[in-house]
């Protein structure tokens, strides 16, 4: 006889189709990005946000079967292994057995590890999943390769007696801040959710993307030395992401899997900064975008040729750096080619971006040179801006 417990399941089930889109995603993007490069992550949100969901649709699409762990219910044992006593211990020693799950996805040899509720787990549990997490070991079994860590947390002021990552335990992830979005949720609801599917990596760019990523790390850090290692002062800042060696490595690797992924900057800047932290993740992505800045004694060479930045900042550093590089050697020549790329930056651009190195380079005008025709475009455009400081700081003299 067909129940009504029944009917309640057929309901059920109807309400469990849903249907997947491709949809731009940068969050998204970056939690496939840091699985692909084999990467711990760490989804930071507050409670129902859909963390849980996203994991189990994340597995779904990459055809990884799934493995939840509640990190807060279990005992440390559960992690680093039971003892197990054999006929001879002090011959044999005592092996640590690890748990089912863990047997299960050593056998299966792939899959998707997921660790819930991190953030109420004591003290002593942070302490056992740190070899888990680094080395995929539990107990005495080591977990192959083709299985992938990620954890969900939720703030400590949100979470259920919840405690701060320990920065050891911290260190070892990637850290991705985890927010709903509106129309994702609408249209989910209705049946369609975004699809998360793996970057495409292009062979051929592989090794051209690990001299980037090697090359856009150490010239940072060899500027920047104390950014290497810099653990935070406060407690909870010491629960998410910051630089040291390990981290810095991380990153690493995660620049060479965007590069060669043809990723977004969105979706680097996310990376970096959950890695190192925002601080050392927004110097290392300005370094990286004056990595591929014009040589100036290039555009020196040839002006006529010149192509500029279209980013203000950026075309604002190319300038500097012509001007510097005028400064440095100071020649007829090269004197008036600076001019005509102050002039072509003025007709490509925003025309107070030369202010300061029109004015600079004016400044290093010897007394033999002839001052050239195009400084004629600049002189009134220089004079306004000149003018304009002036009343500002005037204004801003009275209001005092």
């Amino acid at each position: 006889m067909y129940s009504q417990l029944d009917v309640a399941g057929d309901l059920l089930a109807l309400l469990g189709e849903v249907t997947t889109e491709p949809r731009p995603d940068t969050r998204l993007e970056a939690l496939t990005l840091a699985v692909a490069a084999d990467l711990p992550v760490l989804l930071w949100g507050e409670p129902g946000i859909g963390k849980t969901a996203a994991l189990t649709q994340l597995a779904e699409s990459l055809d990884l079967p799934l493995t939840t762990v509640i990190a807060s219910v279990h005992e440390p044992s559960d992690f680093s292994g039971l003892p197990i006593i054999g006929d001879d211990p002090a011959t044999h020693g005592v092996p640590m057995a690890p748990p089912d799950w863990a047997v299960k996805l050593a056998r299966t040899g792939r899959g998707l590890l997921f660790l819930d509720e991190l953030s109420t787990a004591p003290p002593a549990v942070q302490a056992a999943l740190l070899r888990v997490v680094l080395e995929r070991r539990i107990g005495a079994l080591q977990l192959p390769p083709g299985v992938r860590i990620v954890a969900a947390a939720n703030p400590r002021s949100s979470a259920a007696d919840g405690w701060e990552l320990s920065p050891p335990l911290a260190n070892r992830f990637v850290h991705l801040q985890w927010t709903h979005d509106h129309d994702v949720v609408v249209r989910g609801l209705g049946g369609t959710w975004p699809r998360a599917t793996l970057p495409r990596l292009a062979p051929e760019k592989l090794p051209e993307a690990v001299a980037f990523a090697r090359r856009a790390v150490c010239e940072l850090l060899a500027a920047r030395p104390k950014l290497v290692h810099q653990m935070p002062t406060t407690e909870t800042r010491r629960g998410g992401a910051w630089p040291s060696p390990r981290s810095w490595e991380m990153t690493l690797r995660l620049i060479a899997f965007a590069t060669a992924a043809d990723a977004s900057r969105d979706v680097l800047s996310i990376l970096v900064r959950g890695t190192i932290g925002d601080g050392p993740g927004f110097e290392l992505l300005t370094s990286i975008d004056r990595m591929d800045l014009p040589d100036p004694e290039v555009l020196l060479a040839d002006p006529d040729a010149a192509e500029l930045p279209e980013r203000g900042d950026l075309r604002q550093a190319v300038l500097d750096a012509v001007v510097a590089a005028v400064r440095k050697r100071p020649e007829k020549s090269r004197w008036d080619a600076a001019w005509e790329l102050l002039v072509t930056a003025v007709n490509t651009g925003a025309p107070d971006l030369v202010v300061v190195p029109a004015t600079t380079l004016a400044t290093l005008r010897r007394d033999n040179w002839e001052v050239p025709a195009s400084i004629e475009q600049l002189a009134a455009m220089v004079s306004v801006s000149q003018r304009a400081d002036r009343a500002a700081a005037r204004v801003a003299e009275v209001r005092r």
